[in-house]
């Protein structure tokens, strides 16, 4: 999952859940460095770190507790700062403990990760590279960023994995333009203002040419961020000449013409993009949008249903098709939608609410009836799941 957060951070949870924030991409300037974190998230789950690690704090709970115990009855019976130097010491040595677990952990993710990396295709020598600009960020700041305090760096850790990157062998893919487009839209996203986006895209331009084909791409975007559609256009078509066949920019031409309310050649770029690839979530996405924009809601509807179908776990397209249905006349469909909204956000209250009011709305309509109970059991599924933890 994406974190809509530009500071620097990324997290393994239980679930095989891998959390990243935007960030990320501000900070990573590889591809290869990128992925070089993903891998090191991945080895964390693959090696079971977080389990793992409650386990242990489980075995060293009674020694603790123990050694605590005898501390306070030596402090209480007269022992007096002996006693209090013994809890003291207790503590201390556990919190020692449990940093050398973690550190025996993120060694353990490192060198995982840098086998999955090369085995991915990637240059592993993009984790101590992106281990070093990590270095460089805390050094030069009083704040450093989250990811460093649940991932510390030191000089050790970054010798032992280019130490362990150059074992492997060099090689393996370092970046994409791909890669670079999508740094470029997510630096433009965390930028407030979009004529100092354009002032520093173009300046990449000046400084590495024409040729620099992800700065024109962040310049088209903060362009038709400002209404500045003509010039957007000039810089699409270059962008297009170069690559004809990149979905990227084909995607941003669908986008152009939507923001200057073509929607009709809009829908008709869509298309044409979909019967080449089908099922692709930003196209069908848009698509749903300027149906919407078009008034064609009940096309919307369908759209949007179909997106729902192939992403059953996503808050953001329930969340759209609750809308797209209450423009289409759907209020069954509005009141379950919300209901999968609310269920992927964590308020099963007004899950609840929801579904009953679905059920209200779906008279006799007997499969209406069975798919809404259907998702009250698993609702109530849930709720039990809750209270066992």
């Amino acid at each position: 999952v994406v974190i809509n957060s530009s500071q620097l951070n990324a997290f393994a949870a239980p679930g095989g859940v891998i959390g990243v924030n935007g960030g990320l991409f501000l900070h990573a300037r590889s591809e290869s460095e990128f992925a070089s974190v993903m891998a090191h998230e991945l080895a964390h789950l693959s090696q079971r770190h977080f389990a793992r690690n409650l386990e242990h704090q489980q075995r060293m709970r009674i020694p603790l507790m123990t050694a605590m115990l005898a501390s306070v009855v030596l402090a209480a019976s007269g022992g007096g700062d002996a006693g209090f130097a013994a809890l003291a010491s207790t503590q201390a040595a556990a919190i020692q403990e449990q940093r050398r677990f973690s550190r025996q952990n993120e060694q353990e993710a490192d060198r995982i990760g840098l086998l999955n990396l090369r085995q991915a295709g990637y240059d592993p020598g993009a984790m101590p590279d992106m281990f070093e600009r990590l270095s460089q960020l805390s050094r030069f700041d009083r704040t450093p960023p989250e990811f460093l305090l649940t991932h510390p760096v030191s000089q050790s850790r970054i010798a032992d994995s280019r130490n362990r990157a150059e074992q492997l062998g060099g090689g393996g893919r370092r970046d994409s333009l791909d890669y670079q487009m999508l740094r470029a839209r997510m630096q433009l996203f965390y930028e407030q203002s979009p004529g100092l986006a354009a002032q520093r895209f173009r300046a990449q331009l000046e400084e590495h040419g024409e040729q620099h084909h992800a700065a024109r791409y962040g310049l088209m975007q903060a362009l038709l961020r400002a209404s500045q559609f003509d010039e957007a256009e000039q810089q699409l078509q270059q962008l297009l000449s170069a690559e004809p066949g990149n979905l990227i920019i084909r995607y941003a031409q669908i986008e152009l013409e939507a923001g200057r309310g073509l929607h009709a050649q809009a829908l008709a770029h869509a298309d044409r993009l979909l019967e080449e690839h089908p099922g692709h979530f930003p196209l069908l996405f848009i698509k749903a949008d300027l149906l919407m924009a078009s008034q064609r809601h009940r096309e919307a509807e369908q759209v949007i249903d179909r997106l729902a179908g192939l992403r059953p776990g996503d808050p953001d397209v329930w969340y759209l098709a609750a809308e797209i249905r209450g423009l289409a006349g759907n209020i069954v469909g509005v009141h379950s939608a919300r209901a999968e909204y609310f269920m992927l956000a964590g308020d099963l209250a007004q899950a609840g609410e929801q579904l009953d009011l679905a059920l209200r709305r779906s008279g006799d309509n007997f499969v209406h009836n069975a798919r809404i109970r259907a998702r009250q059991q698993e609702l109530e599924r849930l709720r039990e799941v809750i209270k066992g933890f």
